[in-house]
């Protein structure tokens, strides 16, 4: 994973000098990250394509004004997340979920279809902290980094996401699923 964050690094810091494919690669180093990213926040696959190809651009275009080479995964998703917000804004907030986004794992059964549906069913502030945490492993600092919100709001919003998804899985009073 290390030699994996020094590459990503190595192809900015080319791509900051005006190397075109060293930006193209430090773009697909990120690729999948990025549309799990968008994913989670809006609904449709071609909102995240148009959401990351905004992002993209914007980042090409800003890329000298990144200072550290080591956050650009993290200025990027704050780049994605903004250009999401902006397309989610425009949207109804009543739109249906997306059945691709509710296929079974192979391990997890019909639980983490529920849940999946749950998460989808949260408000866009509690679905974009409980994506970052949970499914794509961001601490909380990290997320009160990228999201420009002090710990304790993401620990807040962590909270109220949580609760609201245990109220959304409760069935004849038991509880199907259970927060760390």
């Amino acid at each position: 994973m290390k030699g994996e964050t020094r590459l990503g690094q190595s192809y900015v810091k080319k791509a900051q000098q005006g190397d075109r494919q060293a930006f193209v690669a430090a773009m697909r180093h990120v690729e999948g990250d990025l549309y799990s990213m968008a994913r989670s926040i809006l609904r449709s696959n071609e909102d995240c394509a148009d959401a990351m190809q905004e992002a993209m651009l914007h980042a090409y275009k800003s890329l000298p004004s990144l200072r550290e080479p080591a956050y650009f995964k993290t200025w990027l998703f704050r780049i994605l997340i903004n250009e999401c917000n902006r397309i989610f804004s425009k949207q109804s907030r009543t739109l249906p979920i997306d059945p691709s986004v509710l296929e079974p794992s192979v391990n997890g059964g019909y639980d983490k279809i529920e849940l999946r549906e749950a998460v989808e069913h949260l408000d866009e502030p509690m679905r974009t902290v409980i994506s970052l945490h949970y499914f794509r492993d961001m601490p909380i600092k990290e997320i009160s980094s990228l999201l420009e919100l002090s710990e304790g709001a993401v620990k807040t919003r962590l909270h109220r996401a949580r609760k609201a998804l245990v109220e959304a899985l409760q069935y004849n009073g038991e509880r199907k699923v259970e927060f760390q």
